[in-house]
C-alpha cells in the first residue's frame, strides 16, 4: 500500500517582493536580500548548529501562487517568446505536478531573535515575500558544482541585458542597496519575451513601492515610483 507523505512548512522568507512580477528568474541573478524565519515548532538554535560553516544553502520551497489542480506535460517558457512548448521537466516553470521550487542562496549570517529564534540572513533569493520553505540544506561545492554542465536553451538568454535609466526622484525613495537590486532586475528585462510594446507602462511592486517603467530601444526607463 502506497504511503502518503505529508510535508511540513518549516519556515518562510521575507523579501522586498510582495508579487511575482519582477522577481529574478533564478537565484543569484540579483543581490536580493532575504530573512528566513522559522515556524514556531522549528525555532531551535540546535536545528541550525554548524550552519554558519557553509557559504551557500539550498532552499526547497513552494510556488505558493501557482498551485493548480491540473498539470500540463508541456509549458511555454517566457524566454522562448511564450510560443514554443517544451517539456515541463526540461524547464524551471512554476507550473508543475508538484509546485516545488529549488534555489541556492548565499548565507550572510545567523542572528538569534527573542521572538523568532534563529533567523537566517541570505542574499540572491528569487522568492516572493512570505514564500513557504519546506527544507534547507547546505550547498556542497565538491558535489553540487559542475562547471562543464550544459545549460540548454537557458544558456542562450543568460547574457541578455538592457540599459536602465532611473529618474532621480525615484532613486531618492530607495536606499543604495535597493537601487542596485532594482537596476539589476530591470536590466534582465522582467517582461515576458512576447511583450514588446515600447509604449506600454509596466508596474512592479518592490520594497514597499510601486515602480512604473517602459522599455524602448534596448533601454528600461523608470518613469515613476510611489508609495511607502
Amino acid at each position: 500500500m502506497e504511503q502518503e507523505i505529508t510535508f511540513h512548512r518549516i519556515a518562510h522568507i521575507r523579501t522586498d517582493f510582495p508579487e511575482k512580477f519582477g522577481i529574478p528568474r533564478q537565484s543569484n541573478l540579483a543581490p536580493v536580500k532575504g530573512q528566513i524565519i522559522f515556524e514556531k515548532e522549528y525555532q531551535s538554535a540546535q536545528a541550525v548548529r554548524g550552519i554558519e560553516q557553509y557559504s551557500h544553502l539550498w532552499l526547497l520551497w513552494e510556488f505558493s501562487e501557482c498551485v493548480r489542480d491540473k498539470w500540463s506535460p508541456t509549458v511555454r517558457p517566457p524566454r522562448l517568446g511564450g510560443n514554443e512548448r517544451v517539456g515541463v521537466f526540461a524547464t524551471r516553470s512554476p507550473f508543475r505536478p508538484n509546485p516545488v521550487g529549488l534555489s541556492c542562496v548565499r548565507l550572510e549570517g545567523v542572528e538569534m531573535s527573542v521572538e523568532y529564534g534563529p533567523v537566517l540572513y541570505v542574499t540572491g533569493a528569487d522568492l516572493m515575500d512570505q514564500t513557504p520553505i519546506y527544507d534547507i540544506k547546505p550547498y556542497l561545492p565538491y558535489v553540487d558544482c559542475y562547471p562543464e554542465a550544459a545549460g540548454g536553451f537557458a544558456e542562450e538568454c543568460k547574457g541578455h541585458r538592457l540599459k536602465v535609466v532611473v529618474l532621480e526622484k525615484c532613486r531618492k525613495l530607495f536606499d543604495p542597496e535597493q537601487i542596485t537590486v532594482l537596476e539589476e532586475i530591470l536590466s534582465q528585462d522582467p517582461r515576458p519575451s512576447y511583450q514588446n510594446d515600447s509604449e506600454r507602462i509596466y508596474g512592479m511592486a518592490y520594497a514597499g513601492k510601486e515602480v512604473k517603467f517602459k522599455v524602448k530601444d534596448g533601454t528600461v526607463f523608470v518613469v515613476d515610483c510611489y508609495g511607502g
